[in-house]
C-alpha cells in the first residue's frame, strides 16, 4: 500500500483515538513495521515519553545528542530515563570525520545554521532511523503556524511519520505533567519553554511566543529533521 494512502487510512481509524491509543496502535502496526520515538527531552517531551512507557518500555528511543546541548538537558536525559524504566534509549551523535571536515571550529551554527542542523540532526537521525518503518515525534498543531494543520500520521519519505500529540494544547501537556507528577526540564524555570542547542537558544520573555527563544532574529523556525530521499526539507516542504 503506498505510504501516502496508509497514513490517511491511519488518520481516518483513529479520528477519534487518544494519544495512548495512537502509540499503542503504532507501535504495533505490522503494515508500518518497526517505529522508534525520537526525542530531544526537552521542554515538553516528558509527556510523550511517560505516554510511551506505559505502552512499552522497550520502544527504541532515539536521542540526538549534537554536541552542543545544554548541560542541563544532558543530565535530565539520563535521569528521566531511568526514572520512566525506558530500556532502549539510544543516543546518536554527529559522525566525528564529518564535524571535523565541516565544522571543525564549531561555528557552523553562525554561518550557516540550516547546514549545522544537518550535520548534527538531520544526516544522524536519517542513519539511525534505517531499519524503521515509522517514526514517533512530540509535535502538535499550536507550535507555529507550520504546524497548524499537523495529522496523526504523515508520509515522511520511505517511512511513516506519527504525531499522537498532535491536537493537544498547551493546558493539555501541562495538565498531564501536573497529573502524573512528572519531572520538568530544569531549564523550562529558568525562562526556556523550548530547548534546543545552547548556541541557537535564548530565554524568552513575558508575552513571547514559546518558540521565540530558538534561532532568534531569524527567518530560521525549525531544525530541518525532515528529509525526503536523503534531503533535508524544511517543515511544511516535504512531499
Amino acid at each position: 500500500m503506498p505510504l501516502k494512502e496508509l497514513a490517511e487510512r491511519r488518520n481516518t481509524l483513529h479520528r477519534k483515538s487518544d494519544a495512548a491509543t495512537v502509540l499503542r496502535h503504532a507501535l504495533d502496526d505490522v503494515q508500518i513495521g518497526p517505529v522508534a520515538l525520537v526525542s530531544s527531552f526537552g521542554a515538553e517531551s516528558v509527556v510523550l515519553l511517560h505516554l510511551a512507557a506505559q505502552v512499552n518500555k522497550a520502544v527504541p528511543v532515539i536521542f540526538l545528542d549534537t554536541e552542543m546541548l545544554f548541560p542541563e538537558t544532558l543530565d535530565y536525559q539520563r535521569k528521566l530515563a531511568g526514572t520512566l524504566g525506558l530500556t532502549d534509549v539510544r543516543i546518536i551523535t554527529p559522525n566525528r570525520n564529518d564535524v571535523l571536515h565541516e565544522d571543525v571550529d564549531g561555528l557552523l551554527h553562525q554561518a550557516d545554521p540550516d547546514a549545522c542542523c544537518g550535520l548534527r540532526k538531520a544526516r544522524p537521525l536519517e542513519l539511525a532511523l534505517q531499519g524503521f518503518g515509522g517514526w514517533i515525534t512530540g509535535r502538535k498543531q499550536f507550535q507555529n503556524g507550520q504546524r497548524a494543520s499537523l495529522p496523526l500520521f504523515e508520509k515522511d519519505g520511505a517511512r511513516i511519520k506519527i504525531n499522537p500529540l498532535a491536537e493537544w494544547s498547551s493546558a493539555d501537556l501541562r495538565g498531564y505533567m501536573e497529573d502524573h507528577k512528572l519531572p520538568r526540564h530544569p531549564l523550562v524555570a529558568q525562562g526556556y519553554p523550548s530547548i534546543g542547542c545552547m548556541p541557537c537558544t535564548t530565554r524568552v520573555g513575558a508575552g513571547e511566543d514559546p518558540r521565540a527563544g530558538r534561532w532568534r532574529n531569524s527567518e530560521k523556525t525549525e531544525c530541518g529533521i525532515h528529509f525526503e530521499n536523503g534531503r533535508i526539507v524544511r517543515e511544511g516542504q516535504a512531499a
